[in-house]
């Protein structure tokens, strides 16, 4: 299998992944590894920075809109040091909407992916285990409506990373 190229993937997962992480408070392996898979799947690495075709998700990891909100609306709030780190994050002029600066700011749509996984109460899946990863994706970040698959999701996954 061929996927699109984007950023390369060790590049991503140490210059943007893991230091966002750890700012967040939020990082480690398993973090790193599921945060890395789910732009491999959603983006093909950053190549996409919008969904293609007529779809709304924005960003390296294709967050929709309305989940995005969502977590800001019912989530976010919950956690005042969170909500003040992910505002750090953030540009700070109105070029875009909020929700549109994920699609140029990748630091922000890496934290709005990971905050979307702290919210799940089930555990991160190990370090190391690309199957586990790509179910815990699958049911929490795609959705068990989202036309991704975890078999897709590990191809993909060992694409990107072979070499």
């Amino acid at each position: 299998m061929t996927v699109a190229s984007g950023i390369d993937p060790i590049q991503l997962r140490a210059l943007v992944i893991a230091p966002v992480l750890d700012y967040l408070g939020l990082g480690g392996a398993a973090a790193e590894e599921l945060l890395l898979g789910t732009a491999i799947q959603e983006s093909a690495s950053g190549r996409y920075l919008h969904q293609l075709g007529a779809g709304p998700a924005v960003g390296i990891d294709e967050m929709e809109p309305p989940t995005y909100d969502d977590l800001w609306a019912n989530y976010i709030p919950s956690v005042p040091e969170l909500a003040m780190k992910l505002r750090g994050l953030r540009l700070g002029v109105d070029l875009v909407p909020p929700v549109d600066e994920m699609a140029g700011n990748l630091y922000y749509a890496v934290a709005m992916a990971r905050v979307l996984y702290r919210r799940v109460s089930a555990p991160l899946p190990p370090a190391g285990d690309i199957g586990k990863q790509a179910a815990y994706y699958k049911r929490w970040y795609n959705t068990p409506k989202g036309a991704a698959t975890e078999a897709e999701y590990i191809a993909h996954w060992r694409a990107a990373t072979a070499g």
